[in-house]
């Protein structure tokens, strides 16, 4: 920590901010190339806000929900005021601000809604995009409509691209040849210590050997581990009961409460050592104090959108060297660390040296329905870093008809218009208005927030189970799905049935998924076959292997037996309901060699 002769903290980012509020005067783009832990989350918004032209709000964009909470947390507490003041957050679960806001620090989700909503970002002085680096959809998409609102509507609107890393050059490129300025970091000296793994093991197990051997071997600071995904957490916790009193465990991911968040994050009051078992939510955007131990499994868990299949679904893979830096950073952030590492110094180098842009790997229905929306039906022309993919856009588009949410112009209709004015990807926001036009609104909101919040309810497949727990569950989390399922149903609208309908999840689901409208066809029920021709795996001990019928929300796995995560039952007449006119009666004739005689068929077919 360095201390300026008034006594105040300064920060690496403090040497380069006059310069950063020069170019931001002179201009209305700039790209700040800063490394972790020089400060530029919380310190380039409350200097902007000094400035004469900025008479407006401050938006500052955050790739997690767990980021812009403790980023607004931060600058408050530092302003000695409480959130919901001067400074205020916006995520999908929680909001805390005021007329009073300056600055609004905001997912980017919630920002890619808002400047469709507003194109002229009323209000609004500057943007703020902060880890641009990571690559998220959502955060490329915003920046190229931002672009473009400045182009068209506010040139007086400041753009400011945050990046941890040295790819400012593209980005000031991207924007019409913004200045670069480029922050140092805090230097605090970092081990490396590559302790490998055996293949054989599951990873829990060697990283739960890991973190007691990097707490014996250090014997101060607090110490963070990264795991794929939550079951790894979840079975790594397992194995260190154990641990010492004096040291206290704590779990950090996107499905947990707020107020278990922050209590991972911070101090511990009662000065015990922490062990906090994280996702890659704690890669960037905060600093968790106390940490000088880092344990790093060497693998992510990320999204990868199956074009053939037509699903998401979820790979874990080796992390990249820039994860793998970023990770190993977080031990030296506040004083002299060490990081271990749970593969070979050599294998290094073998890592992919960067995560993929998520625009050349995902689903792009919501991003084509938006710019539809915005009167741009071919994507490719706006501003990107990476345009995205021909061949996506077009499955898009493709899906997009077939939900009557374009013509066949690529011109957004109505019912398209209704559903991006919802916050949901365009199959949930087709869902959700399909059921209310049956007075199922309140029902299908409430299956949207379960699909889009792992953990609500429990995890098993039955959505059905999980809906009826998470409708009795307490607890913050709780009550902020519950009021958002209120909202979304709100915006829907149409008439609200009293009482749910006895298939009514499976029904809403079908709605929203016609071609994972699934069929038994083993006795067991491990074996499924679904109306878009896909075969799905179920645990043959789940409740929903007796089903003859299921509504599939999510499945997992390759393309040939993907297996399913969420699905509620269905019943033939609902389904003969649904999709009378997709429903196809086939007569055909074979001969049968073993009887020598000719059989007459008559099949219904759904896909």
């Amino acid at each position: 920590m360095l201390l300026s002769d008034s006594g105040t903290m300064t920060l690496p980012i403090h040497n380069v901010l006059p310069a950063l509020l020069t170019a931001l005067t002179a201009g209305s783009n700039a790209v700040l190339v800063a490394p972790p832990g020089a400060g530029k989350t919380t310190t380039v918004a409350p200097a902007l806000i000094t400035q004469d032209w900025c008479s407006g709000q401050v938006l500052l964009l955050s790739p997690r929900r767990l980021a812009a909470r403790a980023a607004a947390e931060r600058m408050a507490e530092m302003m000695g005021e409480e959130v919901g003041g001067t400074i205020g957050y916006a995520t999908r679960l929680d909001s805390r601000q005021s007329a009073r806001t300056r600055i609004l620090v905001l997912t980017e989700g919630i920002f890619r809604n808002r400047i469709q909503q507003d194109p002229e970002l009323a209000g609004v002085s500057a943007v703020l995009f902060d880890e641009v680096h990571e690559r998220s959809l959502d955060s490329d998409f915003g920046l190229a409509l931002a672009l473009d609102v400045q182009e068209g509507f506010r040139p007086d609107l400041r753009l400011l691209a945050m990046s941890a890393t040295l790819d400012g050059a593209r980005f000031a490129a991207l924007m019409q040849g913004a200045p670069v300025i480029e922050s140092a970091g805090k230097s605090w000296p970092l081990e490396l210590r590559h302790i490998g793994r055996r293949g054989e093991r599951r990873i829990e197990e060697d990283m739960a050997a890991a973190i007691i051997r990097a707490l014996a071997e250090e014997a101060e600071g607090d110490l963070l581990a990264f795991l794929p995904g939550v079951a790894e957490i979840e079975r790594t916790a397992e194995r260190l009961v154990s641990l010492s009193p004096a040291i206290v465990l704590h779990k950090l991911h996107g499905s947990l409460d707020p107020a278990e968040q922050r209590r991972a994050i911070r101090r511990d009051e009662a000065g015990r050592r922490k062990v906090i078992l994280a996702t890659s939510i704690a890669e960037t955007s905060l600093t968790i104090d106390g940490v000088r131990i880092v344990v790093d499994s060497g693998l992510a868990r990320r999204p990868r959108y199956d074009r053939a299949a037509g699903v998401s679904r979820l790979v874990t893979e080796r992390a990249s060297q820039a994860a793998a830096t970023q990770r190993a950073g977080r031990a030296a952030r506040q004083c002299p660390g060490v990081a271990y590492r749970l593969w070979e110094t050599a294998a290094t180098s073998g890592l992919p040296p960067f995560d993929p842009p998520e625009i050349l790997e995902s689903d792009l229905s919501a991003l084509m329905l938006d710019c539809a929306g915005w009167g741009v039906t071919d994507p490719a022309s706006l501003r990107w870093l990476d345009p995205p993919p021909a061949a996506a856009l077009a499955e898009a588009r493709s899906r997009l008809v077939a939900l009557g949410a374009l013509d066949a112009e690529g011109h957004v209709t109505d019912h398209g218009r209704a559903i991006a004015r919802l916050p949901l990807d365009p199959r949930m926001a087709h869902m959700l208005m399909r059921a209310s036009e049956i007075g199922l609104s309140t029902l299908a909101a409430e299956i949207a927030v379960l699909i889009g919040e792992r953990g609500l309810g429990g995890n098993e497949p039955d959505l059905a189970q999980r809906l009826d727990r998470w409708r009795r569950e307490k607890g913050r989390r709780a009550d902020a799905a519950r009021a958002l399922a209120h909202r979304w149903a709100k915006l829907a609208g149409g008439a609200m049935r009293a009482g749910d309908e006895p298939h009514g999840p499976g029904l809403c689901i079908a709605l929203g998924y016609p071609d994972r409208v699934a069929r038994r066809r083993s006795a067991d029920g491990a074996e499924w076959i679904s109306a878009g021709g896909r075969g799905f795996r179920l645990d043959p001990l789940s409740p929903l292997a007796r089903a003859e019928w299921l509504a599939v929300a999510e499945v997992q796995g390759a393309s040939a037996g993907a297996r399913i995560l969420s699905a509620a039952p269905l019943a033939m007449e609902e389904i003969e309901r649904l999709f009378a006119d997709r429903i196809e009666t086939v007569r055909s004739v074979r001969f049968r060699p073993e009887t020598g005689g000719v059989e007459a068929l008559r099949q219904q077919k759904l896909g």
